[in-house]
């Protein structure tokens, strides 16, 4: 990932101005280490914090076209940038980036070519020849990216909102699958799929069709010029991403330069299931494995720190980034730069476990729909940012155009858990990879039931941030709370504590805007609070919340976080749940 910056039509072309920008674009650094450019045309500024994956050695940015009349400063992969190229026969290319493809593209089709663009990105685009601009963002929004309003009529665009939020008067998340035109004078939706409107699919279930999809998502990330690897929890999304990654890399060009024997990376707690699990599943795969082990305590204190680069507020994005934080600094240190991860195939296909109380699948289609357009706001932010904190990139292929558009396709009744019939959530995607003859994954790791992330490490790793908010926030502070906090008011005094941090380093309101708020139940949406009536008394985001579905469901809802002791025992039972034909472990 990179970083951007860029402020256009600001009225001040001064040096002085030029030096504000240069001095907010280095509040990205950390999203690109590896160079740093600007590009100023009057009063338009376009930033770049480079961090480099594909040709490091040219592909600088800001990028141009062959007369530099068209500038683009970008953050993202292009995946399909060869076959791009390919169609842009009389462009001459100044680089060998996979972004070098935008200016041209531009040159050839105006501001209609973004639907065009296979990858993740989020870029400003400034013609110079009439001024104007546009800026895009990908479809599901795995770039992280804000637009904001100066007071002098200027607009600024940024990865995140630390780059803009000090200099203007109003500013919000740009949303995912948009453009922003300047000569139309603001934002249209480009990405427009089938699923968006939520009318309900019924095309059946194909498992070789869902898998072929899978894998060409997953080897077209497979696309880079330095040491990457993979992230492995040991649930099943981390370890499809790894076994299909471990079957498909060797005679790629990434093989040719970094070897042929994947590296795969784990966080837990001492003893944690995730930790157990990936280990099992490296071992079955022959991965390079790298485990890293934290404590509570060290989690505890980074949390100013992860709250600072995540940007939000929010109580279970922020349990999910600080373990996946610490892993990336000590992934960053061993020279990898980027690692393809498991995000969004919960979204896409139910595999939460609140989602057991699906009522029916229309009900069911419609969560994931609200799923898939809320991911920018939780574990896309997550991965984005959690990642980029250290210079570290992440590619997430369940989130691929392609893939989405197969997956959500599917009848969404091939969706539903149905326990008697021993079909468990991600019914459909296990069953597309369970291959008895050439097995992606041992059995019991295919059907492995849902791990939350801020669960799979440990959990423990929830309890004691809930200890420690609790002596931090008092009583007192929690009945005044809406009085201090009236906008997305906290109702727990870990999410007092989370928003202190996040107000002292963000105070201005458009910042506070930027989080998702209402009830939510094992990461559900506020709609799907109302499938059982028990949950509205329990509304926790982990997956333990989820009474009656989670084999390690909290044993005494009744305890009161102030009665949790500061030392947490770290020994997590091994728990095996029988399903017909199938052993799931936690």
């Amino acid at each position: 990932m990179c970083g951007i910056l860029a402020v256009l039509g600001c009225s001040d072309d001064s040096q002085a101005k030029r030096v504000r920008v240069l001095e907010l674009s280095r509040r990205l650094k950390h999203r690109g280490p590896d160079w740093s450019g600007i590009y100023q045309h009057g009063d338009f500024f376009l930033a770049h914090q480079r961090l480099a994956i594909i040709d490091p050695a040219s592909g600088d940015q800001p990028l141009f076209n062959e007369d530099k009349s068209v500038v683009v400063t970008v953050n993202g992969e292009i995946y399909n940038h060869e076959e791009l190229r390919k169609s842009l026969p009389n462009h001459n290319f100044r680089t060998g980036s996979d972004c070098d493809v935008i200016a041209h593209l531009y040159e050839e089709h105006g501001e209609d070519f973004v639907d065009m663009l296979d990858g993740m990105f989020s870029f400003v685009l400034l013609d110079t020849r009439d001024n104007s601009f546009i800026v895009a963002r990908d479809a599901i929004g795995i770039t992280s990216l804000y637009i904001g309003w100066g007071l002098d009529g200027s607009i600024w665009i940024a990865s995140e909102l630390k780059g803009l939020n000090d200099d203007c008067e109003h500013f919000e998340a740009f949303p995912p699958g948009h453009l922003y035109s300047s000569k139309q004078g603001g934002l249209r939706r480009w990405y427009n799929p089938t699923w968006f409107n939520e009318a309900i699919p019924s095309t059946p279930y194909d498992p070789l069709v869902l898998r072929k999809a899978f894998e060409n998502a997953v080897i077209k990330r497979l696309m880079t010029d330095v040491p990457f690897g993979v992230l492995l929890s040991g649930g099943l999304d981390s370890s499809l991403v790894a076994s299909i990654t471990a079957r498909h890399l060797a005679g790629t060009k990434a093989a040719k330069q970094w070897g042929a024997q994947l590296h795969s990376f784990c966080v837990g707690l001492e003893g944690s299931p995730d930790l157990k699990a990936a280990k099992e599943v490296a071992d079955y795969l022959g991965t390079v494995h790298h485990e890293f082990h934290f404590t509570v305590q060290d989690g505890i204190d980074a949390i100013e720190d992860v709250i600072y680069h995540i940007e939000t507020y929010d109580v279970t994005t922020i349990r999910a980034s600080t373990p996946m934080f610490l892993m990336s600094r000590k992934i960053k240190s061993l020279g990898v730069k980027m690692v393809i991860s498991g995000e969004g195939s919960d979204e896409i296909f139910g595999g939460y476990l609140y989602f057991h109380k699906a009522p029916n699948k229309e009900e069911l289609h419609r969560e994931t729909c609200h799923k898939i357009k809320a991911l920018h706001m939780y574990d896309c932010l997550r991965a984005n940012k959690s990642t980029s904190a250290w210079g570290l990139e992440a590619r997430v292929p369940f989130l691929d155009k392609e893939f989405i558009k197969v997956a959500m396709d599917i009848d969404p009744e091939f969706k539903m858990i149905k326990r008697d019939e021993g079909r468990i959530e991600k019914w459909v995607l296990r069953r597309a990879f369970d291959d008895e003859e050439h097995p992606y994954l041992p059995k019991h790791i295919l059907y492995r039931q849902k791990e939350q992330f801020s669960d799979g490490v440990g959990y423990s790793w929830i309890d004691g941030l809930k200890a420690h908010a609790a002596r931090h926030v008092t009583d007192k502070m929690m009945r005044n709370a809406a009085h201090i906090y009236p906008h997305n008011t906290p109702n727990t005094k870990e999410g007092y504590y989370y928003r202190m941090i996040f107000e002292r380093f963000f105070p201005q309101n458009s910042a506070r805007l930027t989080v998702p708020g209402g009830a939510s139940i094992a990461c559900s949406t506020a709609k799907a609070v109302e499938w059982d009536a028990a949950w509205s008394n329990n509304l926790d985001p982990s997956g333990r919340a989820a009474l009656g579905v989670h084999v390690s469901a909290y044993e005494n809802q009744g305890a009161s976080v102030n009665n949790l002791q500061p030392e947490i025992i770290n020994n997590v039972p091994n728990i095996t749940v029988s399903v017909p034909g199938v052993e799931i472990r936690s």
